[in-house]
């Protein structure tokens, strides 16, 4: 186990390793999905301000924040520069959805190869039986109502 980045390693040494590698994959998707989340954000607020900012005057005066400062500049500047913002954004969350898809694809095979299975603890295995079941059984949560 010298040397050799996470997803490199020939064959891990045990259960304990095995399980710890997945748990880096996984904790990798999950930052991946969170990054798209995050600029997927980014996306709707540009295209917010596009939408604000366009039927406008292009002589208009309006204010940017340029790395922490707020500058002044007109419509005509702003605009193409908030829609070139926009296209990057989603270029990048493209490459970004390209990644996830190959780190699923990653992560299904290591699941394969060593058989990994999730394991739900009792109380969700239970919470799905009386879901088919269709008991009316749960638990009480905050204040009972008076009848009064």
């Amino acid at each position: 186990m010298a040397g050799k980045a996470g997803g490199d390693l020939k064959e891990p040494v045990n259960e304990q390793a095995v399980a710890n590698i997945y748990g880096a994959m996984r904790a990798e998707l999950n930052q991946i999905y969170s990054k798209i989340t995050e600029l997927e954000m980014e996306v709707s607020e540009h295209s917010l301000v596009i939408g604000a900012i366009q039927p406008l005057d292009p002589s208009r005066r309006c204010y940017r924040m340029i790395g922490g400062v707020l500058v002044e500049r007109t419509i005509k500047e702003v605009l193409p520069a908030v829609q070139r913002n926009k296209e990057g954004l989603e270029e990048v969350i493209s490459r970004l959805n390209e990644a996830l898809e190959k780190k699923k694809k990653e992560i299904a095979e290591f699941e394969a190869k060593y058989k990994i299975r999730i394991r739900k603890s009792d109380g969700e295995v239970k919470d799905e039986n009386e879901k088919k079941e269709g008991s009316a059984q749960g638990v009480l949560v905050g204040p009972a109502s008076t009848n009064e």
